[in-house]
């Protein structure tokens, strides 16, 4: 294969951006499977037409990349297979056709939370949608595609209130909890919810969420490390599932059961260091068992709500719980020294109570402010209902 002809013959496909670089990185999306270790250590080292130029030569990719010789030489094996003139050719007829976006680490819309993943980093992403949707402030929501009810609404509440607050849903557009964390964002002012696809970006997947997922490249994005129009394979969703927790502030797995591949990308969040949470769910449920051994064996943060789930971000702080203490023991004497039917007065209350009347009345000051009292003939009573 002559690389120079074959990058020359790119250049026009890929607009104003055009650069042999950008060509070259495009071509390899195509060559190396997603999170191909040996492929981003080449990348890493040398320029993307160099790479294409050693790709045939194990001797030369170990020498650079520090690989193993037998690394090495099964690297140049994968690769060789799918260096041929053609090979993205139809794919970037149909990203032209389905103004599907090609970034590359040099593009000011890569989302640089992806280069954690080092070696292992996306070398290119394909993007329907906006691809400024990929670097917002965001949390990955996942799950079990056989959810229950219960999960499909905790999911839907924890992305509504994410979203209403201009926080972005990450999550990989499948049945289950997936889509209703998806449809759940996009149906909350000002939501913005991105999916990260196992195939290309152009090929429904679930065929059932095609309607949705054109939704969500309207509002968001919907992005792919493979060229349009590759196949999602099982070893594929496995990949892309790092891809989902490196894009994320945090990781969520509201739903799932003991063999989930949410699992997967939660294994992930924790490899790079980001905060994972866990929804519980009833203890007879087999679909919150593998929430429940996350909890138990792997340090996930139990949340339940959009503002844990903030905060478990960094993005924001929960509520301060409020403990009984000692002035809610007060407060309840004062309560239980009142009647509903008529007025007694701070120095009765304080018989009553075993308070001092200062105290009494203080506690009757913000008793009047939520309006658990009112003033009558006599003095306070306590109001119906509360």
């Amino acid at each position: 294969m002559n690389v120079d002809a074959v990058i020359e013959r790119m250049l026009p496909e890929l607009g104003e951006r055009a650069t042999p670089e950008r060509a070259a990185r495009v071509f390899w999306s195509g060559i190396a499977e997603p999170g191909d270790a040996v492929a981003g250590a080449l990348l890493a080292a040398v320029s993307a037409p160099a790479a294409l130029h050693i790709a045939a030569h194990p001797a030369e990719i170990a020498r650079i990349t520090g690989a193993e010789p037998r690394a090495a030489a099964d690297a140049s094996a994968r690769w060789l297979p799918r260096l041929h003139d053609d090979l993205v050719t139809d794919a970037l007829k149909r990203a032209r056709r389905g103004r599907v976006a090609i970034l590359v680490p040099s593009d000011p819309e890569w989302p640089q939370s992806v280069d954690d993943l080092a070696d292992h980093a996306p070398l290119a992403l394909w993007v329907r949608g906006d691809p400024r949707a990929l670097g917002a402030p965001s949390v990955a929501l996942v799950g079990a595609r056989a959810a229950t009810p219960y999960g499909e609404h905790v999911a839907g509440e924890l992305a509504a209130g994410l979203a209403g607050g201009g926080i972005t849903v990450v999550s990989g557009a499948a049945y289950g909890i997936d889509g209703a964390a998806h449809r759940s964002a996009m149906g909350t002012r000002p939501g913005s919810t991105v999916a990260v696809l196992a195939g290309g970006c152009d090929r429904a997947y679930p065929a059932g969420h095609e309607e949705m997922l054109g939704r969500i490249a309207a509002t968001g994005a919907v992005v792919a490390e493979v060229p349009c129009g590759g196949a999602p394979t099982k070893w594929r969703f496995l990949a892309r599932n790092r891809v989902i927790a490196a894009l994320s502030r945090a990781t969520v797995v509201v739903e799932a059961g003991a063999r989930s591949g949410s699992l997967n990308t939660a294994g992930h969040a924790a490899s790079l260091g980001r905060p994972l949470g866990a929804v519980p769910g009833p203890v007879t449920s087999p679909a919150s068992l593998g929430c429940h051994r996350l909890l138990r064996e792997y340090d996930a943060v139990c949340v339940t709500d959009a503002a844990e789930v903030r905060e478990l971000a960094g993005l924001g702080a929960s509520q301060p719980l409020v403990v009984a203490g000692a002035w809610t023991n007060e407060r309840t004497r004062v309560r239980d020294a009142l009647s509903f039917r008529v007025g007694r007065d701070a120095s009765e209350l304080a018989q009553r109570s075993g308070l001092a009347i200062s105290e009494v009345e203080a506690i009757l000051g913000g008793m009047l402010l939520e309006g658990s009292v009112v003033g009558d003939v006599g003095g306070w009573r306590r109001r119906s209902g509360r």
